[in-house]
C-alpha cells in the first residue's frame, strides 16, 4: 500500500454537515439560555440575611459567597462551551468539521453526536489522558 495514499472519505458530505449543524445550534440555543440562568443566579440578590441572628448570618453570608464562587465558575465553563460551539460552526462551514486535528481522519459520528464539540477522535483523546 502506498504511504501517501489517503482514505477516500477525506471529510464528511454537505448532508452530513448539515446535520451535525442542526445539531450544534440546538445545543447553542440551549447553552445560551443556560448560561442566561446562570448569569441571573449570579446577579441576583433576592436572598437578604438583614432578619436573621449574627451566628446564622455569618453562616448565610459563607454560604451565599460559596454558591456565588460556584456559579461564576459555571458560568465560564458555559461560556467556553459556547464558544466551541461556535468554532464547531466555524469548522462546519469550512468543511473541516468531523476531521481529527492529530490524525486527519474523519472522527467517526457517534462520536461527533455525544460530543460536537470535539476536535479529536477517540483513540487519540484516550492517549492524552
Amino acid at each position: 500500500m502506498d504511504a501517501n495514499k489517503k482514505d477516500p472519505q477525506v471529510r464528511y458530505s454537505d448532508e452530513d454537515l448539515e446535520e451535525f449543524k442542526v445539531l450544534i445550534l440546538e445545543k447553542l440555543e440551549q447553552a445560551r439560555a443556560s448560561l442566561e440562568t446562570l448569569k441571573a443566579n449570579l446577579s441576583g440578590g433576592e436572598h437578604s440575611t438583614d432578619d436573621t441572628a449574627p451566628t446564622f448570618k455569618i453562616l448565610e453570608e459563607g454560604y451565599a459567597v460559596a454558591e456565588k464562587e460556584e456559579n461564576a465558575r459555571l458560568v465560564a465553563r458555559q461560556e467556553k462551551y459556547i464558544h466551541n460551539l461556535e468554532l464547531a460552526l466555524m469548522r462546519i462551514e469550512n468543511k473541516t468539521y468531523g476531521i481529527c486535528c492529530e490524525t486527519g481522519r474523519l472522527i467517526p459520528k457517534e462520536r461527533l453526536r455525544c460530543v460536537p464539540i470535539t476536535t479529536r477522535c477517540l483513540d487519540v483523546k484516550l492517549k492524552k489522558k
